[in-house]
């Protein structure tokens, strides 16, 4: 008797536990990627953690990239296609289901695949956590980044040269899964 209570009350805690972490992550769909190297540059140790969260309206992009050069900036894009084959070059170009035109994040008209540059500390690791507006992780959506390529370029954007700002080889990629 007292076994099967101990395991009923093990099981109420663990459900409690469960629920409790729901409700601490809001319930709102994520997505985890892992940005791994390319062969754009040797020795590349490029590496990050990115997580894409959907808001009520948008997504919570953060993460940590590391491996970088301290001090340094680069570009930081989602791309058209989920492919990061031939260096990450098969990823095409920026992500811009409105036609927008290549500028900072965040910026009228700017395209949907722009985030901002990533900006290495002393440790050569950039940390970052923004909302995007643009973009979502709903399935279909025109402005649904699900299936495309998160990129990390080696140069810094210079958020005017068109249609990508010059930001150079890319040297880590991932495809952003399905939440």
């Amino acid at each position: 008797m007292n076994h099967r209570r101990l395991i009923s009350t093990g099981s109420a805690l663990l459900a409690s536990a469960i629920l409790a972490a729901c409700g601490s992550m809001g319930g709102k769909p994520s997505s985890a990627v892992e940005l791994v190297p390319t062969g754009a540059i040797t020795p590349n140790p490029t590496r990050g953690t990115v997580t894409f969260t959907a808001l009520d309206h948008g997504v919570r992009v953060a993460g940590e990239v590391r491996g970088l050069v301290p001090g340094s900036e680069h570009g930081f894009h989602i791309h058209e296609k989920g492919d990061c084959g031939d260096n990450g070059n098969a990823s095409g170009g920026h992500f811009n289901p409105t036609g927008g035109t290549h500028g900072k994040f965040g910026a009228p008209g700017s395209h949907a695949g722009e985030l901002p540059s990533l900006r290495a500390d002393s440790s050569g690791v950039a940390r970052f956590s923004l909302e995007d507006h643009s973009i979502s992780l709903t399935p279909g959506a025109a402005n649904s980044v699900i299936g495309r390529a998160l990129v990390v370029h080696r140069d810094p954007d210079d958020f005017t040269t068109q249609p990508s700002g010059n930001s150079g080889p890319r040297i880590a990629c991932a495809v952003i899964a399905k939440p």
